[in-house]
């Protein structure tokens, strides 16, 4: 048994007690003058049995008493966008009597985490202005005169591997009556470093909740390259473009008075509208770091952060969401291979999946009871748009937020935010059925589009639902590159 004291390395075991094997897959990327009638893909499947002599290193998580997900006592972390931290939108609620889970898919995305490079060049180049002020007139701002820049880049903080360790753990809790010792959990995660180290956090959280009776292993890491075809990563569309429009329509309109505020008590910092979100992603990133309030979230009301909100809401709407006509589609690839695991059958798919891959039981199962996958948010999104969910009456207005609108981003892909398929077995005048249920973030999923609304669809209508991904896109995958 591994103990954690502090933040040391260490290293996930195989259920046989030694060090957990890792295949590492590498494989080509469609050629784009494949289309529009596609060969199988061709592949390089290297794959690599890692025998640790030493640790696999990954921030390891805060024991329970000392970190219980719940950082902050104000509900202000839940208008953070993608940036909040993972809380279960609506108490988990049991399949209906008379029906029991057979299969569980969970899609989880990364903990929290440093703000990436990009974003931490732009936060740092707005937090400049206020440190070159001349003088501060209000004293929210005057721990700013010894304040120096202490965020890293990109990397899972170790409150993200606390937040993954838990999800494993709640997994156990919740699915354990699913395993065995010839059943274990299936486990992949895109190669990112901050979405392995999440998954292998996944594992030992399952692990320790299990008293160690089973130990599951990341056994697929698709690399994030561009070579690689990869179900769980935003990467395989070039000719995707995200608009910027409507997101800084709003964003200069909710801004307007912030900025002016934070002029005058900043003096010469010359603030802009495009600087605000930067300096209010602080917040949330210094948070999920210290584990404490950040003092810059004192800077922000509440109804400024629920603004703030609604501009990350619009971000991911245009990004990969419905909003981007390239979006969705980019989801179609880990809906097909969702579909074949739910009905046992091989993986039929012509976009970003590898038919080598998905074709092999040992990078594929197709007789598992728990499957788990780690991602990013944007490739979130586009799986969500893939199945249909969270679908929107109209566009957003980017001029004013509807208090009926659904697609809140906190709510749909916050750090560690997840969704759960679960395949329900059902007895109907002593005949069993299967039926499929979707949650996000514990919440339930009306799934209208195949059903009453009442969130349990037959799996022959749900199958059928999922036109969309069952087409490839319907045309939309052949768009995403060059002709």
């Amino acid at each position: 048994m591994v103990k954690n004291t502090g933040y040391p390395l260490v290293f996930p075991l195989s259920s046989s007690g030694k060090p957990a094997a890792y295949h590492i897959l590498q494989y080509d990327r469609v050629p784009s003058s494949s289309f529009p009638s596609r060969k199988a893909v061709s592949i390089s499947l290297a794959l690599l049995i890692v025998l640790l002599f030493g640790h696999y290193f990954r921030l390891a998580p805060r024991p329970a008493s000392e970190s219980n997900g719940r950082i902050l006592s104000s509900e202000s972390q839940r208008f953070w966008g993608p940036y909040s931290p993972y809380y279960p939108v609506e108490e988990y609620q049991p399949p209906p009597d008379g029906c029991s889970i057979t299969q569980v898919n969970i899609l989880q995305r990364h903990g929290a985490r440093y703000p990436t490079s990009g974003a931490s060049k732009e936060i740092q180049a707005s937090l400049q202005k206020l440190l070159n002020a001349s003088k501060y007139t209000d004293m929210k701002l005057e721990f700013l005169r010894s304040y120096q820049w202490h965020l890293g880049e990109a990397d899972l903080v170790p409150f993200g591997a606390t937040q993954s360790f838990q999800s494993g753990a709640e997994i156990y809790h919740r699915y354990g009556h699913l395993i065995d010792d010839h059943m274990l959990p299936f486990v992949r995660a895109s190669g990112g470093d901050r979405v392995v180290k999440s998954a292998v956090n996944w594992t030992a959280g399952f692990a320790d909740a299990s008293g160690h009776l089973y130990h599951p292993s990341v056994s697929v890491i698709i690399p994030e390259t561009d070579t690689s075809n990869n179900t769980l990563e935003d990467d395989m569309c070039p000719n995707s473009r995200a608009s910027q429009d409507e997101p800084n329509i709003w964003r200069d309109m909710f801004s307007v008075p912030i900025v002016q505020r934070l002029n005058t008590a900043a003096v010469g910092a010359e603030i802009l509208s495009e600087d605000i979100p930067g300096l209010m992603s602080l917040c949330a990133f210094e948070t999920v770091f210290e584990e404490k309030e950040s003092q810059f979230c004192d800077l922000f009301s509440a109804k400024e952060f629920q603004a703030y909100e609604y501009y990350q809401d619009l971000l991911k709407y245009y990004k990969t969401g419905y909003g981007n006509p390239l979006g969705r589609v980019q989801g179609v690839g880990y809906v097909n291979e969702l579909l074949a695991r739910l009905e046992g059958r091989p993986v039929e798919d012509r976009t970003q999946t590898n038919s080598t891959l998905d074709s092999s039981p040992i990078t594929f199962p197709l007789n598992r009871t728990v499957y788990a996958d780690f991602s990013h948010d944007n490739q979130m999104v586009a799986i969500y748009g893939a199945l249909g969910l969270f679908p929107q009456m109209r566009p957003p207005n980017p001029t004013r937020a509807d208090p009926r609108w659904t697609w809140v981003v906190s709510r749909l892909v916050p750090f560690s935010g997840r969704m759960i398929t679960e395949k329900v077995q059902c007895f109907e005048a002593g005949i069993p059925g299967d039926y499929i249920r979707i949650l996000i973030d514990d919440a339930i999923q009306p799934l209208a589009f195949c059903g009453a609304g009442d969130g349990l669809c037959r799996l022959e209508a749900f199958v059928e639902s999922q036109i969309y991904a069952r087409l490839n896109g319907a045309g939309d995958f052949e768009k995403c590159f060059p002709e």
